[in-house]
């Protein structure tokens, strides 16, 4: 929306955007879920926006963008500044300003008004052109929700190009986007959880900008792994959960795409991590949140959880465990009889591994999958919503005093498991590995509310037991994978089993000393004596 004159305070912008099928643009305007929430009859408008950066994109990377917007007879100048830390699930909330302006050339004095007058008025010395273009065929639906949050449902159908020197590059646009107005985000979620069961909708990452920009910058995606969240040391236990739980859907979205179009597996696992990390802070979530809200959202995780687990498992088997296995034993003076058998073994492991693989991205493309993603983004947009007045004054409490005791009881759960591990029954390490792993996730997920230096020796100490543990487990996963794929009494499935006992009694040295590392390190959350 324009907003006259020069902003006095830095307005947002929040919408959730999603890609849309062609084919389902006009069932969507039609939807009956749309028709109680109108409160204003439809318009559509063609906008056609002319995107404005220097030759070396020095805004876009900045992660600003500068647009002249055509609507009708009306001209907008605006400026989006990035992204803040709540975007995730598709919502993305950013500081915008908007004028209208006289005609079609840029209005540089409105750059000082802004916090990015330094980036826009260094662009302009250096020359701003036209880099991209939008133009967009636009259907805006005015929605008021019963709790008075207001919000437009905009259906765009177009396509981007770039401008300038060099090939005219285009890419096709067509989404929708839900830009709250006023009133709760929630309520955004709420509504495309709602259409997604039975309109084809995708998760859109990208802006208009962004995609203009990936024209001309193609980039080979990779992999994304697990970051801190953005905590500030004064932040309230509800906010930093809620912040956890944007970070960790944002680990799962971007992993998405490549898990459905690439054959690398480290997509597939970098997503397991993610669904690991939010339904660990899921379980975090259940001491403030409503369970009404958080349980449907972790039922789901355990079904995502579910599908990626044997495509994760039948990688490593796969690519690591059997041709470190095979290695072993060629080294040894009987490793002529179980050849044949262990190419049967690695033929059956890479046929399992495709079917495992199809389901995988079968689930990942599936609407329950964009549905799971909105629903955990409903429950960080609104943390607070539907839970006692006790547990509401938990939310409110600075989030070190929340995190200090949990990380206690777990670090000390953690020890009681602790006795000989090297030796100890298989039940007893795996018990320790659960317990290792939880508290590992909550105890990077509240790092950065203490000091960094304070965090470094216990993380790392931390992770290196996880690790040593979870070596172990997966020789024991090994082990159960070749009994499944050979049979339990085959030649193969015995050598494996062997060969995982062995492994242990070689690793027992390391696992000891990385206990001892773990148990000498200092909590970092200890308040100082």
């Amino acid at each position: 929306m324009a907003r006259a004159g020069p902003p006095t305070l830095a307005p947002e912008e929040t919408e959730l955007k999603l890609r849309i099928a062609p084919e389902a643009l006009a069932r969507l305007a039609r939807h009956p879920l749309l028709k109680p929430l109108r409160r204003a009859r439809s318009r559509t408008t063609t906008l056609v926006s002319t995107y404005f950066d220097t030759a070396d994109e020095s805004l876009a990377r900045a992660g600003v963008a500068l647009r002249l917007r055509r609507d009708g007879k009306r001209w907008v100048q605006t400026v989006k500044g990035p992204r803040d830390g709540a975007h995730g699930a598709g919502l993305s909330t950013r500081t915008e300003f908007e004028w209208p302006v006289a005609g079609r050339a840029l209005d540089p004095l409105r750059f000082a008004v802004t916090p990015f007058r330094r980036e826009l008025g260094k662009a302009q010395r250096h020359g701003v052109v036209p880099r991209y273009t939008t133009e967009i065929r636009r259907t805006t639906i005015p929605l008021a929700f019963p709790d008075s949050t207001h919000a437009l449902l905009c259906i765009d159908t177009g396509e981007v190009r770039t401008e300038g020197d060099g090939p005219r590059l285009r890419a096709p646009i067509h989404e929708i986007e839900i830009e709250l107005e006023a009133g709760d985000p929630a309520r955004l979620f709420e509504l495309a959880h709602a259409l997604a069961g039975d309109v084809p909708l995708a998760l859109e990452p990208l802006s208009k900008a962004e995609r203009g920009f990936a024209l001309r910058h193609p980039v080979t995606p990779a992999p994304v792994r697990a970051k801190d969240a953005a905590l500030p040391a004064k932040m309230a236990a509800g906010a930093a959960i809620a912040a956890i739980i944007r970070n960790c859907l944002a680990q799962i979205e971007a992993n998405a795409s490549g898990l459905l179009t690439d054959d690398d597996p480290e997509w597939t696992h970098q997503m397991r991590i993610g669904v690991r990390r939010l339904r660990a802070c899921l379980s975090l979530a259940r001491r403030g949140f409503a369970t009404a809200r958080v349980e449907p959202v972790r039922v789901e995780l355990r079904w995502l959880a579910h599908a990626l687990g044997p495509a994760r498992d039948f990688d490593v088997f796969s690519t690591q465990t059997l041709p470190a296995f095979r290695a072993a034993v060629t080294r040894g003076s009987d490793a002529a009889p179980l050849d044949p058998a262990l190419r049967a073994l690695a033929t059956r492991a890479a046929a399992r591994r495709r079917e495992a693989r199809v389901a995988a991205r079968a689930a990942v493309a599936s609407p329950r999958f964009l549905r799971l993603v909105l629903a955990a983004g409903a429950l960080a947009a609104a943390p607070g919503v539907d839970v006692p007045e006790g547990d509401a004054q938990a939310l409110e409490r600075p989030a070190r005093e929340f995190a200090r005791p949990l990380l206690k009881r777990r670090h000390r759960a953690l020890l009681a498991l602790g006795t000989n591990l090297a030796h100890a029954a298989p039940e007893a390490r795996h018990a320790a590995r659960l317990a290792a792993k939880k508290l590992r996730y909550a105890a990077e997920f509240f790092a950065p509310l203490f000091a960094k230096k304070r965090t470094r020796s216990y993380l790392k100490a931390l992770a290196a037991l996880q690790e040593e543990l979870g070596a172990w487990n997966d020789a024991a996963v090994a082990a159960q994978l070749a009994g499944e794929l050979a049979g339990a009494d085959a030649p193969a499935a015995a050598a494996f089993s062997g060969w995982a006992a062995a492994l242990g009694s070689a690793r027992a040295g390391a696992l000891d000393t990385t206990w001892q590392a773990f148990s000498d390190a200092r909590p970092f959350w200890a308040k100082a004596r």
